[in-house]
């Protein structure tokens, strides 16, 4: 019986139900997309962040003491203590592996710059630094690994082309260094080191605007770096790329001692991609190693994204109430051209919870019915925003229909509230009289 008063209902009134299964509908897009969009907000935002430089900067252990006293660096070890190139692969073979994006080695080399066509002048001394530009480096276990300051640092720009990796005679110019000294793609200089070597005849295949201290500097392959410095397999730092979650109370007190947390504390923060994590899992596979945070990137990147979380959850919830009481609107008007028929029901013997039972069930049905239709537009909506503000796919958990699917319901019943309380009220013999 219950049933077929149900569909009776929706018969007979069903552009009304089809207005209410439209708004819900609506809503729910909207929330479907949030909420997909919200998930993978996260990975999505810190990738497009990374653009704007790494957030880990590795150096060795003995550099990380600090001896700077009066602005002035004493520590008799800065500038002549090493990484080994060859250990850079293990920063790839730490438990969070897959969150890094990328890595680039530096190794800065004083050397005498002089430019074909300057006649007599025996050089100015210039820093060249030497980086991968876009290396592979083999991983264990997986493909190889393509990185380089093309990766970490993606907004630097080049007029021209970047030097080929791991060769003795090209370099690229910093556009500082090059206006000052009238240097151009394709202009030979010679570069000699420090220690009297024998001077090394390069192209300059490009010039490189970076924003920073390098468009000052010559930027050369790691190779010719070490060679030029007599370094070969070293390098002096390396900047990393990571993906990380935002920093909370257990990462804050982990980052100052994480011996001060208990075990399970301490696999909850090590087993999270927090950026204290990942540079204490660095520091492990190399202990001669120091990692930190770039604290200024890896902060911004936590705010940024906490707080384009929260202006979606705002928007989410101005949609289910403004969708709940469009609902309630439509079922309340419903229930006063209903009264005759509820003060039949009523006098014939219908409990109040049976006739209130009936308007929650046509509520739930339009809840239903209204959220698969906007789970379905809001999956697709949800694509169309991830391919045109990130340029790739949005991840679409499947979790999400059933959250939104149940959030429609929750709708449709606060939308049924009112009408719930306006029911309880009719009289049966005011009703049938017409008085209501």
């Amino acid at each position: 019986m219950f049933s077929r008063l149900l569909t009776q209902s929706f018969r007979r009134d069903w552009r009304r139900k089809l207005l209410a299964i439209l708004t819900i509908a609506l809503a729910t897009t909207l929330m479907t997309a949030l909420a997909s969009l919200s998930i993978d907000v996260g990975d999505k935002m810190a990738r497009e962040m990374k653009a704007y430089g790494s957030n880990i900067h590795v150096v060795p252990k003995s550099e990380s003491i600090p001896l700077v006293i009066g602005g002035v660096d004493y520590n008799p070890l800065t500038g002549r203590d090493f990484l080994q190139e060859a250990d850079l692969p293990k920063i790839k073979d730490i438990f969070w592996r897959n969150n890094i994006t990328g890595l680039s080695p530096f190794l800065p080399v004083k050397v005498a710059m002089t430019r074909a066509g300057d006649g007599g002048d025996t050089g100015s001394e210039v820093q060249l630094l030497g980086t991968y530009f876009k290396k592979p480096i083999k991983v264990e276990g997986s493909e190889d690994f393509m990185t380089g300051v093309t990766t970490t640092n993606a907004f630097w720009r080049i007029d021209g082309a970047w030097p080929a990796e791991g060769a003795l005679d090209e370099v690229a110019v910093g556009e500082g260094l090059a206006r000052n000294r009238a240097i151009a793609a394709g202009d030979t200089l010679s570069l000699a080191a420090q220690d009297g070597g024998a001077p090394r005849k390069v192209t300059v295949t490009g010039i490189v605007t970076a924003g920073g201290a390098e468009d000052g500097q010559i930027l050369a392959p790691l190779a010719l770096a070490q060679d030029l410095s007599g370094h070969v397999g070293k390098v002096a730092s390396v900047d990393v790329t990571a993906l990380t979650i935002p920093e909370n109370d257990l990462s804050r007190r982990a980052r100052h001692d994480p011996s001060g947390l208990d075990a399970e504390e301490y696999d909850t923060w090590y087993c999270s991609a927090y950026v204290s994590a990942i540079v204490h899992q660095i520091e492990e596979a190399l202990p001669d190693a120091s990692a930190r945070p770039i604290w200024q990137v890896a902060d911004s990147e936590g705010v940024v994204i906490g707080k384009i979380q929260l202006l979606m959850l705002v928007v989410a919830l101005a949609a289910f109430a403004s969708s709940a009481m469009v609902i309630s609107s439509l079922l309340n008007t419903a229930v006063m051209e209903r009264s005759r028929e509820i003060g039949l029901m009523k006098a014939l013997g219908a409990s109040r919870a049976a006739i209130l039972a009936l308007f929650v069930g046509e509520a739930v049905v339009i809840g239903i019915i209204g959220g698969l239709i906007g789970a379905a537009i809001g999956a697709g909506l949800a694509q169309v925003i991830g391919v045109t503000v990130f340029g790739s796919a949005i991840a679409f958990p499947a979790i999400v229909i059933l959250v939104v699917v149940v959030g429609s319901v929750l709708i449709a019943l606060a939308g049924s509230i009112l009408p719930s309380r306006t029911i309880a009220g009719l009289a049966p013999v005011e009703t049938l009289y017409g008085r209501r």
